[in-house]
């Protein structure tokens, strides 16, 4: 007999999460209810990260729980770390199917290999094949915005990396496809889009685009993430639209100045650092120093004052002395940003920083780790002090904790106030008026906008 009910379980980034929901869609489309991973399930489909070394550990520990809920179901890894260790995780109790990236989307045609008897052993272990097919997938249903995949894979070697091992070279949606997956978003009664991608300022690689002339529409050689970004920009029932992450040496003058004057770009930047310090930038194979960044986080702001920037750092990478980290530490600490995303760097293999000498201790990875994450939280705080008393709008969403209700600002404040189920995926109005001991903003709700909006 078929399994009909499927639960899965996402760990990574933004665009591992726009693709399980659009293979969840898949499922339904076929028959099979998908349940919440705590209520047990005929099949668990894991979708996997490779970005640090605790992949397997993770890993390992959602397919124990799996099992814990429904001891004779069906386990799929699926993802970067399938990609990258077919084999690693084929031996894993429990795993009875492998689906590296080129064949996750064609999870369905291996579903009838999962309803023999349970126990049997492993059906398929993952045919490692490079990824060359663009995919396109949003999420749905699962969070108030929705994560639109436009980009996939890099053409970037980065000496730390293994995401182009794990998902191929840079390939891109069509502006057109994007167009339409953004309408059918919008017709679902998402409010909020968010763009993703492994390098989202490449859109566009080899994808050819139609520009207007006085002749008429002329084909460009290809699109930019510029052209992507005004086209969406006019696409009605989308309030925001929000950029993921952008490379500094993609993130042009043209896209700062265009998400300035938007209608519907958001001013939130995540623009990846890694280091602020040139000598670790080139051995990790950066495409860019570090006084660009510094040049592109004053045009940020010259610009849009109010704009929140987030930032990626990697700290002990091979080589990274004491002085190279302070260094880092001082030139992160003077710039004007509002948030960090710290990672302790780990060794992965099949990367060059791998075989790198001068290897920092682990302990001392740590300790640096945790001086960024003290500075990022001053940096966060500073940010939300300088927006008290000031009115923006927000998109409400349903929160954890009981009675209260949670949302962001365009600029990527975070706000908590009692909940009200006819604000849930409204744009409203607030004014932020103080920091709580939780790190986010009490406000006052001036009004809901599509409620107080003139029949």
């Amino acid at each position: 007999m078929t399994p009909k009910s499927v639960a899965f379980y996402t760990l990574g980034c933004k665009l591992n999460y726009s693709e399980t929901s659009a293979i969840g869609r898949m499922f339904e489309e076929a028959g099979y209810g998908v349940q919440p991973f705590n209520q047990g399930a005929d099949i668990y489909v894991i979708n996997t990260c490779s970005v640090t070394e605790f992949a397997d550990r993770k890993c390992r520990k959602v397919v124990r729980q799996a099992l814990r809920q429904a001891p004779h179901a069906n386990v799929v890894v699926i993802g970067c770390y399938a990609q990258l260790k077919p084999q690693e995780i084929s031996e894993i109790p429990g795993v009875d199917l492998v689906l590296g990236a080129a064949e996750k989307f064609r999870i369905l045609d291996y579903v009838d290999s999962l309803a023999k008897a349970p126990g049997n052993g492993l059906v398929h272990a993952g045919e490692v094949q490079e990824a060359k097919d663009f995919i396109n997938a949003f999420s749905f249903g699962d969070r108030t915005r929705s994560f639109l995949k436009v980009q996939d894979g890099c053409d970037y070697k980065c000496s730390f990396c293994t995401i182009p091992l794990a998902r191929g070279k840079s390939r891109s949606d069509t502006v057109e496809n994007v167009l339409e997956n953004a309408q059918k978003i919008a017709e679902m009664g998402v409010k909020e889009i968010v763009l993703t991608g492994v390098n989202l300022g490449d859109f566009g690689n080899g994808i050819p685009i139609a520009i207007e002339t006085i002749e008429g529409m002329k084909p460009k050689k290809e699109a930019m993430f510029i052209d992507l970004a005004k086209a969406l920009d006019e696409v009605e029932g989308i309030e925001r639209f929000r950029i993921s992450s952008i490379e500094p040496n993609l993130l042009t003058n043209e896209v700062i100045e265009f998400v300035a004057q938007s209608k519907r770009f958001v001013p939130h930047f995540h623009v990846p650092l890694q280091s602020g310090n040139n000598k670790q930038l080139k051995a990790m194979r950066r495409r860019y120093k570090r006084e660009l960044y510094a040049d592109r986080v004053a045009t940020i702001k010259q610009l849009m004052p109010h704009c929140c920037i987030g930032v990626d750092v990697i700290v002990g990478f091979p080589g990274e002395t004491e002085e190279d980290f302070l260094e880092t530490y001082r030139f992160i600490n003077e710039l004007d940003i509002s948030y960090l995303h710290v990672f302790t760097y780990s060794e992965r293999e099949n990367t060059l920083a791998a075989t790198m000498e001068d290897v920092v201790p682990i302990e001392e990875r740590r300790r640096r780790n945790k001086m960024l994450h003290i500075l990022s939280e001053k940096k966060r705080r500073h940010f939300y002090t300088q927006h008290l008393n000031s009115a923006r709008k927000v998109l409400f969403e349903n929160s954890k904790e009981a009675g209260m209700m949670t949302g962001f600002t365009d600029n990527y404040i975070k706000i908590s106030t009692d909940y009200d189920p006819l604000m849930i995926n409204e744009l409203g109005t607030v004014e932020l008026q103080s920091i709580n001991e939780s790190g986010t903003m009490d406000v006052e709700c001036v009004g809901v906008l599509s409620l107080i909006k003139p029949v």
